[in-house]
């Protein structure tokens, strides 16, 4: 582990402004989901818009990992994020974490 590179990192985060930290965090998000056309991965993974059709069924987060094992809480937050912000097009489309 690079201790120096995580240090400086944190120096420059800490030094953004809020506008900045959440244009940091939308892109760390939009790494998590993965746009190919036809293909979840390469590994056993699930659309977005069926995480959050689960979600509106009544589903928690708890559960939607425990029935989805390859998925993580980072992988639900860029969903929950990701859909906040791309919510028509989902309703429409699919898009995979």
């Amino acid at each position: 582990m690079n201790i120096r590179l995580v240090d400086s990192l944190l120096q420059i985060i800490t030094s953004l402004t809020l506008e900045e930290r959440l244009l940091l965090q939308e892109g760390l998000n939009s790494l998590t989901i993965q746009l190919t056309p036809g293909v979840c991965g390469g590994q056993p993974r699930i659309p977005v818009w069926t995480l959050v059709a689960f979600r509106q069924q009544g589903a928690d987060d708890a559960e939607l990992l425990r029935n989805y094992p390859t998925l993580t809480k980072d992988d639900l937050t860029a969903a929950w994020a990701y859909y906040a912000q791309h919510e028509e097009e989902l309703n429409s489309g699919s898009k995979a974490v």
